[in-house]
């Protein structure tokens, strides 16, 4: 299969999108219905037959798909096709729950390489970049995803795997990595070790492709100060393929999808109701080529909305928004919703503020409190950053927290996950 960027339609208009789609949903629930006994029980129980079912609206009627589902279903109970055709199989961590189980077959391993080739094409990497990738092999999707992106290109794949910081810095250096890809948390790391070892001349690194979590504007002009390099958002979840199912453009107007292959919804998170594109809500996705496991309607917790505006890029796809949090990530404080991404938004307006961060919540007296620990770049005033942090989180997001600063490089790094939120209310901290 060749990368198909420019040739799927000649110019974008978002109704015709929307009709492409609707015709490929009515074959996918016919697919669906035919191969599926999980689905095909559950449209069943429900009083719904495949010709119900011919627009996006028509979907709202279709019980959505979660993950407690797909965990119960383990460790094959919803694949849509026979083990014959099972080529390959990946698995969510399972850290909190049983793990989930994705069956692929040949045909689905093809699609998501095009999808990350697709990614890798619209950040401009060629077959002459040398493309270090850090994610983890194994079950997990991301390492082994990337690396069929990247073949797919026909660059030379690096594949140093997690971890090992010393070692994939000596493996920048010696083959001259042209392109990193990982977690923005890795990436600020591995960032401030190249600065700290005073090797930043000996790189040629030109692109970062960093996933797997939520990361704001001040993280990313670390990163690219560092690296004097140009940085991406990649979007995907272990259950809808892996990675690769959107990313950033170099214009940087939100993360085009590919319509084709997945079809987008964005509903109230708590009334399920459908939100129509331009709002912003849950992400749910239908998947609208796959074969091992299709899903119909899976909720991902993700905080975004669709927009229906053509990118100044020209890419014929449509686009999200960068994910503002998770509806499960939400905290409640006095009252008021807080996602991560709103502090990320709070950081790239203070002057003066890292972009690593943790939200600590405890409950003192039967009140709420809400500590935000930030990092203070040099050269800054500790009381002029803390001052004008507590001030914009007041004016942005309506709640008044304390800010405990602290010198840039001590909150803590990881190769994996940042973890940011810290709430102890329930521990009577």
């Amino acid at each position: 299969m060749a990368v198909t960027i420019k040739n799927v339609r000649e110019s974008f208009d978002f109704t015709e999108i929307t009709l492409h789609q609707e015709k490929s949903l009515r074959s996918m629930i016919k697919r669906v219905y035919e191969n599926s006994p999980y689905y095909r029980r559950k449209l069943d129980e429900h009083g719904i037959k495949p010709g119900d079912i011919r627009t996006i609206k028509d979907l709202a009627s279709i019980p959505f798909t979660t993950k407690s589902e797909l965990r119960e279903a383990y460790p094959l109970g919803m694949m849509a096709v026979s083990e014959e055709q099972v080529v390959r199989i990946h698995s969510s961590s399972g850290t909190t729950g049983k793990p989930v189980i994705i069956p692929y077959t040949r045909r689905d391993v093809e699609i998501w390489a095009e999808m990350m080739a697709r990614c890798m094409s619209v950040v401009g990497v060629t077959n002459r970049d040398r493309v270090q990738i850090t994610p983890g092999y194994g079950l997990w999707t991301a390492g082994i995803g990337f690396q069929a992106g990247v073949e797919r290109i026909g660059s030379m794949a690096v594949p140093t795997g997690p971890g090992n910081t010393e070692k994939q810095l000596e493996m920048m250096v010696d083959l001259q990595s042209t392109v990193l890809i990982g977690t923005s948390s890795y990436g600020l790391l591995l960032s401030e070790e190249i600065c700290r070892c005073g090797i930043k001349e000996k790189l040629v690194l030109r692109l970062g492709i960093f996933g797997s979590e939520r990361w704001g504007d001040k993280m990313r002009a670390r990163i690219e100060k560092n690296l004097g390099i140009k940085t991406y958002d990649i979007y995907g979840l272990t259950e809808i393929y892996g990675p690769g199912i959107a990313i950033d453009c170099p214009e940087h107007n939100g993360l085009h999808y590919w319509s084709d292959h997945l079809l987008f919804e964005i509903i109230d998170p708590i009334t399920g109701e459908q939100l129509p594109p331009g709002e912003q809500g849950e992400l749910v996705i239908t998947t609208l080529t796959k074969e091992g496991m299709p899903l119909l309607r899976y909720r991902t917790h993700d905080i975004t909305r669709i927009k229906t505006e053509r990118c100044s890029c020209n890419l014929p796809y449509p686009l999200i928004d960068r994910i503002l949090g998770r509806s499960d990530d939400m905290v409640k404080v006095k009252g008021v919703n807080v996602y991560p991404g709103q502090i990320d938004h709070v950081l790239k307006e203070t002057p003066g503020a890292g972009g690593e961060y943790q939200l600590v919540l405890t409950r003192e007296q039967g009140k709420d409190k809400i500590t935000v620990r930030i990092e203070i770049e040099e050269g800054h005033n500790l009381q002029e950053v803390t001052a004008t942090c507590q001030r914009i989180i007041k004016s942005k997001i309506g709640i008044l927290a304390e800010i405990e600063a602290v010198p840039y490089g001590e909150l803590p790094r990881s190769e994996k996950k940042s973890k940011r939120i810290f709430d102890k209310r329930e521990q009577g901290l």
